[in-house]
């Protein structure tokens, strides 16, 4: 027990709990102490964790677009995905969108059940130096923004949808050049993406530091209040992603899968995705629930899954949308229902493009945060709070891949059933 909390406490989100808990303990600190000297240098501090969330913010763009070529344009990729790689790709939307809905329908009254003084929240607004922008646009704006006519321009403005766009349909159209041209190209933006995920570890590495100064931040304009505040959003956000899990196992009963066997074979990845919170060390239990329980066929599980851990996060549009509007709530800004829609519809093919590193779905939220008028300083928050949340994430996850590996085995595993009764 000693020794997995040592470890814990050792990782990225560890340290910045300890980061977020010692500011905390720091700032209300202050607060009590009543010293206005105490004060200032706290308000000093404050724009630490700014510039710590300005450069997780300046590795976004270059990751992502990297990312998204490098895999798309690499010729085994391309070559092998082929028919049952776009089916999946489908699937992993249908669900991602079905996750969007229920964050979209139960986010905003979950979230209105919590309290924060409106005095405080303004005063934390007020300290908030990140550029907003409190006019969502229309959703035929919003549409037609999706196609960037200056891509470069896009990027430097922050606009993520626009930037996945370009690079997916990029990445697609490298694919298809020769490998003379194709070879480079795709070994450069690899390259890219892995200096990029170098830095984002540099970044992270720094996290105890950023989230401190934040810390104190919230602490000094909101007080032993935030205690309540963050207890509300742990229980909140577990409860909507364990809701999502169950909901997966009615989708299994509703498509007709084996139940039991279902159970039986996702059991051993989630034990293992509970003490790594890694759906990657998760994937040779998969792989094994999958051919051996399920009896889903190679070729399907050899395909689903893998693409599954790359792309795939089920949570990921409730989860962003429960986020958004806990830090909306404590910096006092009101989200309507057109910014909780555009939230959960950015999601989907944001979602797809998280890289595989610790927190990396909030990493790339910052620009969502800009566009629907949220400060991203609420980041560095979420990042320290994620421990707790990323554990049932994970496990949820893992249960969606081998939901989607189900499903797209269904008609293989029908077709052995019936083999076996004629015999």
């Amino acid at each position: 027990m000693a020794s997995t909390i040592g470890r814990f406490f050792n990782t990225p989100a560890g340290r910045a709990l300890i980061g977020l808990v010692l500011g905390l303990i720091a700032g209300i600190a202050v607060v009590s102490s009543g010293s206005a000297s105490a004060r200032s240098v706290a308000a000093l501090i404050e724009p630490v964790g700014t510039l710590w969330v300005n450069a997780i913010r300046m590795t976004i763009v270059p990751l992502v677009a990297s990312l998204l070529i490098s895999t798309l344009s690499a010729e085994s990729k391309s070559a092998s995905v082929g028919r049952l790689g776009v089916q999946c790709i489908a699937l992993f939307v249908v669900m991602l969108a079905g996750v969007a809905v229920i964050g979209i329908v139960v986010g905003p009254p979950i979230i209105s059940l919590l309290h924060v003084d409106p005095a405080s929240a303004a005063s934390l607004r007020a300290s908030a130096t990140s550029t907003t922008q409190t006019q969502v646009p229309g959703f035929a704006n919003w549409l037609v923004a999706l196609v960037p006519a200056n891509p470069i321009k896009a990027a430097s403005d922050g606009v993520m949808l626009p930037v996945i766009v370009f690079s997916v349909v990029f990445g697609l159209a490298l694919a298809r050049t020769s490998p003379e041209v194709r070879g480079p190209t795709a070994n450069f933006f690899r390259a890219v993406t892995d200096a990029m995920l170098v830095l984002v570890k540099w970044v992270l590495l720094l996290a105890p530091i950023g989230v401190f100064a934040l810390a104190i931040g919230l602490a000094l304009h909101l007080g032993t209040s935030l205690a309540g505040a963050v207890a509300f959003f742990l229980v909140a956000h577990c409860g909507v992603v364990f809701g999502i899990g169950v909901l997966i196992y009615v989708l299994m009963w509703l498509t007709g899968a084996p139940m039991k066997r279902f159970a039986r074979a996702t059991l051993p990845a989630q034990v293992v995705a509970t003490g790594t919170r890694s759906s990657v060390a998760a994937l040779p239990a998969m792989i094994d629930g999958a051919e051996r329980v399920l009896q889903v066929p190679p070729e399907v599980a050899g395909v689903v899954l893998p693409l599954g851990v790359s792309v795939f996060r089920v949570n990921t549009p409730a989860s962003w949308i429960v986020s958004c509007l806990f830090i909306a709530k404590l910096y006092g800004v009101p989200l309507g229902l057109g910014a909780v829609i555009t939230v959960g519809l950015a999601s989907i093919p944001m979602s797809l493009s998280v890289p595989g590193i610790p927190s990396g779905g909030l990493l790339i939220l910052a620009p969502l945060f800009v566009a629907v008028g949220v400060p991203v300083e609420g980041i560095g928050i979420l990042i320290a709070l994620d421990a707790i949340p990323d554990v049932f994430k994970t496990v949820v996850i893992v249960t969606g891949h081998m939901a989607a590996t189900t499903l797209l085995g269904g008609r293989a595993m029908g077709d052995g059933r019936r083999r076996v009764a004629l015999r």
